[in-house]
């Protein structure tokens, strides 16, 4: 399965956008917050792993 690292860039109301951090890329993902680990603040580092978003240690 896919494995992908993220950091939360903004918070815009009930999204997030996230950039990717284990390759180089300018863009930006939207995700819904529904989604997301409720206890995500801008700048949090994600893990994508088996269809859902984890809080990385």
């Amino acid at each position: 399965m896919n494995r992908f690292e993220y950091v939360v860039a903004e918070i815009d109301g009930d999204y997030a956008r996230l950039r990717r951090i284990d390759e180089e890329t300018e863009e930006l993902k939207l995700v819904a917050r529904a989604l997301l680990p409720p206890e995500i603040t801008e700048g949090t580092k994600l893990l994508y792993e088996w269809m859902s978003y984890s809080v990385m240690e």
